[in-house]
């Protein structure tokens, strides 16, 4: 039986390896805005390990900064230079 706190490591893991395909995405992506929501799912993954290690301060900035303000401040940008990666 799974107590709390292997439970608490089992989500640690899902999350850190949920993340690693959404960065690989986001890197590989020529659509810039699906770039960034890859970018921001990542963000999200990692706000939940944060969660997870009990860091609220942490956790409340990195999505205020991360997740919000960037992924708009970057989805401005796009509209600017074009939603698609020319080679």
């Amino acid at each position: 039986m799974l107590e709390l706190a292997d439970l608490v490591f089992v989500m640690l893991g899902i999350s850190a390896l949920l993340s690693i395909p959404a960065t690989i995405l986001a890197i590989i992506s020529r659509d810039l805005l699906r770039a960034v929501i890859f970018s921001a799912l990542q963000s999200t993954m990692y706000t939940l390990m944060f969660f997870l290690l009990m860091a609220p301060d942490i956790v409340l900035v990195y999505v205020a900064v991360s997740i919000g303000f960037m992924s708009l401040l970057i989805i401005l940008l796009i509209k600017k230079v074009g939603r698609y990666e020319r080679y």
